[in-house]
């Protein structure tokens, strides 16, 4: 099921996935090469006409979402027994509701040379809020996401609904507790995809990985299935110290609009001995993808 308007004309899907930046067209006659670098170029008809129907489709977009935000919210009161896997599947058309309203075009590079497994615990970087929907976006899981998110206008009881597990990252009984809920949904045969940094604290990795997800993997012999993710405009998609609204403003204003989310070969805990061992190499890989996508 995909969203309505992801299928209108072929001329729209191609002017979302446009980048942002501009290309410079050739240099006119009597035109200096100092007014050029100086950014002093007149936009083309045709830059004018793709930025219009650009804004265009980024508006029925919103349209979109906020119909489907109108629906989910008024589901999301109906009793949890009956909120099973349709409710997750419009779930994921929420999410990429979500990616068409904010005009990213979010791409998915297998890296993997097998499978992926019926059941894992997925895992990522996290440089931006982006990836909140960017990942159910493309997959079908149940996300650990921060206490917070929880309270979020419209978005905290959508998620609730649909399965997100809450942590409060500071109480070492919440993180627990988490833990047990994430054991109890990939017993009932459900993947999880979780952020190992433990929080979004800048655009390149953080200098290490909590181990908990490694130590669930181990104890429940669940593969984890790592993603790097790599926003081409790192710094307009980053979440820092702004607001949430500015984030997803910057994320629309971004001059580059191209998210590569790389997925590789699941990773077997039978192949190490303790949780350490075991992030330790997860997170050397991720050194190495850092350093061929982002550096």
């Amino acid at each position: 099921m995909q969203p309505v308007w992801s299928r209108v004309g072929c001329a729209f899907r191609v002017l979302r996935c446009a980048p942002a930046t501009t290309t410079q067209s050739p240099r006119r006659r009597g035109e200096k090469r100092s007014d050029r670098r100086a950014g002093n170029t007149q936009a083309t008809p045709y830059d004018m006409i793709r930025a219009v129907l650009r804004a265009l489709w980024q508006l029925l977009g919103w349209i979109e979402l906020i119909a489907l935000t109108a629906v989910m919210y008024i589901l999301s009161f109906m009793p949890k027994p009956r909120l099973g896997d349709w409710y997750r599947r419009l779930f994921g058309v929420w999410s990429r509701a979500w990616v068409h309203a904010l005009g990213v075009d979010l791409r998915l590079h297998h890296k993997n040379r097998k499978p992926l497994p019926d059941r894992f615990i997925m895992i990522a970087n996290h440089p931006s809020s982006f990836e909140d929907v960017g990942i159910p976006a493309l997959f079908d899981v149940d996300s650990l996401a921060k206490i917070e998110v929880r309270d979020w206008w419209l978005a905290g009881r959508i998620g609730a609904a649909a399965g997100t597990i809450f942590v409060k990252r500071e109480s070492r009984e919440s993180r627990a507790a988490a833990a047990r809920q994430i054991r109890e949904h990939l017993a009932r045969g459900r993947n999880v995809a979780l952020y190992p940094e433990g929080g979004i604290n800048g655009p390149r990795l953080q200098p290490m990985f909590r181990r908990g997800a490694f130590g669930i993997s181990l104890e429940t012999g669940v593969p984890i299935v790592p993603v790097y993710l790599h926003y081409e405009a790192i710094h307009d998609f980053h979440w820092g110290r702004h607001s949430l609204l500015a984030n997803l403003r910057n994320i629309m204003l971004a001059r580059n609009n191209r998210a590569n989310y790389y997925v590789f070969d699941a990773i077997e805990p039978h192949l190490f001995h303790d949780k350490e061992g075991y992030c330790d190499h997860v997170y050397r890989l991720y050194l190495e993808w850092q350093a061929r996508y982002l550096d």
